[in-house]
């Protein structure tokens, strides 16, 4: 007769599942891979931010001097490289994300999922607000000056004021 305590219940093929080491985290190192990731993505973004920036200030600089790089596009006041870039980066957090949730890291990869939405409204927004510019309206080319007769309109055009 067999001792119970000698037997392990289930299949051999789950016994055998259950002594593999799980890919999955332990403890805490879910959510402090999650932060870190975070803390790592915002100092990408400023440095993103940082480099915007500077090239915003040589390109204001370039049109002051009357140096232009570039063609000039249909819209000279639009420039959709920060939409682009934030657009670039939210589309790497998304697929960090994916990444990470299906090696099972749920904490850190709903971070990330959270941090990719954020970033895609941003981008919205910010593609909304550039292509919803309205064009100024053009300035009267020639305002006529009052008419010192206390006549109509008329009668100061016939007179040449």
């Amino acid at each position: 007769m067999t001792h119970s305590g000698s037997r392990l219940p289930g299949r051999p093929d789950e016994r055998a599942a259950s002594r593999q080491p799980s890919s999955s985290p332990g403890g805490c190192a879910d959510p402090v891979m999650g932060v870190l990731l975070v803390v790592a993505e915002a100092a990408a973004g400023a440095l993103l931010v940082l480099w915007l920036a500077v090239r915003g200030l040589t390109r204001s600089r370039e049109a002051t001097e009357g140096k232009v790089s570039a063609p000039p596009t249909a819209d000279p006041d639009t420039d959709w490289t920060p939409v682009v870039v934030a657009a670039v980066l939210a589309l790497l957090v998304a697929c960090v994300a994916v990444g990470l949730l299906r090696g099972g890291w749920y904490w850190s990869g709903g971070m990330q999922v959270v941090v990719a939405v954020a970033l895609g409204a941003a981008v919205l927004a910010s593609a909304v607000q550039g292509s919803g510019r309205e064009d100024p309206d053009p300035a009267p080319t020639w305002n006529s000056p009052p008419c010192r007769s206390g006549g109509d309109s008329d009668e100061c055009a016939r007179s040449g004021g």
